[in-house]
């Protein structure tokens, strides 16, 4: 009688499996190369720019326990949403970016885009904040940084850094920056400019801590990942050295500079009028008219308004410097309920009036706090 743990000997036509099936001689070399070729691939690459780079990101979608891990970190990450580390007063780090960086760095960033969205999704349902979709791709992008600069790689302290960076520049400020302003304008009717330059400086100032955090965190779970057979890198490479500290000092000042110019930028291009309700754009507009009539005694001879095309804040000041339209009111209209309507106006809406005839191009330069007229300029429309 065969035992049925004995292996095939050579020259066998049948033998006994450990099963006890009877099969082929040749059944368990079919049977290897089959398993060889369901082995995921273990290459590190320096760069994602390689079709075998994206080829190794899309079959962690059929890896099982990939799947299972980015459901785990997706669950993490909507939970840790809700969790800060205060650090000092209106400053904290929110730890939802660990899970993120951990999960990218494993499922890479075909799996990390999906999860960034379902993550998004849930988190808004759990929360019960309303649902605004532009706010996905600052979470893809998030996601998608991450993964690029930590997925199948010789993970760094500079490529750690790097990616930090490009997330708290890139993404936090300069795509996620619009999109608040626009979910303010929309969703909430309010203006949003107050609040950026908090946002920004906050992401600018945390740059250096998150990035030393992240470092840690990293340094810790990559062994783990590594036995779990997750990762395929086994160096211990997660230490701080001094060109380290250098480069961290070095994006430090670099994103300071990118602030100031974007900041200085955004205020000399972008108009406040676009965040003001009907309420606060004729109070406005009511408030340039008087200070029309206070410089310009000849302007209150005839029916008029006052209209504001655009008004630009200063950067790092309290001054506005106000655009303003100044209108001739035709007197049957001046007379009619019509009149208050005309205060709401906007500039191409005034601009097409029928009742309304442009005497002046006028430029006022006022102080919000003090509310004192620092400039003033009257063109007469020949």
């Amino acid at each position: 009688m065969i035992s049925p743990q004995r292996p095939c000997a050579a020259g066998e036509v049948f033998c006994f499996r450990p099963s006890g099936v009877l099969l082929p001689n040749n059944a368990g070399k079919k049977e290897e190369n089959f398993m060889s070729t369901l082995q995921k691939s273990t290459t590190l690459y320096k760069t994602p720019l390689s079709a075998a780079y994206w080829r190794d990101a899309a079959a962690e979608l059929k890896d099982t326990k990939m799947l299972v891990f980015a459901a785990l970190m997706i669950a993490l990450r909507v939970a840790l949403k809700l969790i800060s580390i205060p650090i000092a007063p209106n400053l904290d780090i929110n730890t939802a970016f660990l899970a993120n960086a951990l999960g990218a760095m494993v499922y890479g960033p075909v799996v990390a885009s999906l999860s960034a969205i379902i993550s998004d999704v849930l988190g808004v349902m759990l929360q019960g904040d309303p649902y605004f979709p532009p706010f996905v791709l600052t979470e893809i992008a998030g996601s998608l940084i991450f993964a690029l600069f930590l997925y199948r790689t010789k993970v760094t302290p500079t490529r750690v850094i790097l990616s930090r960076f490009c997330i708290c520049l890139f993404v936090n400020i300069l795509l996620q920056t619009p999109i608040m302003m626009l979910y303010y304008q929309v969703v909430l009717g309010s203006q949003s400019y107050v609040l950026t330059i908090p946002r920004i400086l906050k992401n600018l100032f945390m740059f250096p801590i998150e990035s030393v955090v992240l470092t840690i965190f990293l340094a810790f779970m990559q062994p783990i990942t590594y036995r779990m057979k997750l990762t395929y890198n086994a160096e211990k490479s997660l230490q701080f050295q001094k060109k380290q500290v250098a480069l961290l000092t070095a994006l430090f000042i670099f994103g300071c500079g990118c602030v100031v110019g974007y900041l200085s930028y955004h205020y000399q291009t972008t108009s406040i009028t676009t965040g003001y309700t009907t309420a606060e754009r004729v109070e406005k507009n009511q408030e340039m008219y008087d200070i029309i009539l206070e410089n310009r005694r000849d302007a209150a001879d005839d029916p008029a308004v006052a209209i504001i095309d655009a008004a630009y804040k200063h950067f790092l000041s309290s001054d506005t410097t106000y655009q303003i339209s100044f209108y001739a009111v035709d007197p049957a209209v001046a007379q009619s309920d019509e009149m208050d309507s005309l205060w709401e106006l906007k500039k191409t809406p005034a601009s097409q009036h029928e009742a309304l005839t442009k005497l002046a191009n006028v430029e006022i330069v006022e102080n919000d706090s003090t509310g004192e007229v620092l400039d003033f300029s009257y063109d007469p429309v020949a």
